[in-house]
């Protein structure tokens, strides 16, 4: 079988700067397993049943994502400090930002991606080997 050579084979820079930056913008959705609640609602000192009420939504009936404030902000990005309010139990969606293939099928994605976050290319962010970023991608929805 043929091996393939990815763009970005020498590694990638990105060092989260915890602006909000990728938790808010455009409608979508942070889809989330109930092992994610229940990791989030256990960070905020709240039941799983509270916190699904307050802050996740269904899809289609059957999928889970996160609810979103009217102008696409997720609904745990704090509003005046533009921190996520679960950062250290964050779902997986998140956690693997911006290691998506959405970012990563060709160079002009991922600077697209870098034009919105200033963690992508971020001089100071972690070197991610190619074997890293590999592992992030296959977390990935």
């Amino acid at each position: 079988m043929e091996e393939v050579t990815r763009w970005y084979k020498d590694g990638l820079r990105f060092g989260c700067r915890q602006c909000g930056g990728c938790c808010g913008g455009a409608p979508g959705f942070v889809w989330v397993t109930n092992e994610e609640i229940g990791a989030m609602a256990k960070e905020l000192g709240m039941s799983t049943a509270t916190f699904t009420d307050a802050f996740v939504r269904l899809v289609r009936g059957r999928k889970k994502s996160l609810k979103e404030h009217a102008n696409g902000d997720c609904v745990l990005l704090n509003p005046t400090t533009k921190r996520c309010m679960v950062y250290q139990s964050r779902p997986t969606q998140c956690r693997t930002w911006p290691f998506w293939e959405s970012n990563l099928d060709r160079p002009s994605s991922w600077k697209r991606a870098a034009k919105g976050c200033k963690g992508c290319d971020n001089p100071e962010g972690k070197l991610y080997t190619l074997e890293e970023i590999e592992e992030e991608r296959a977390k990935t929805f």
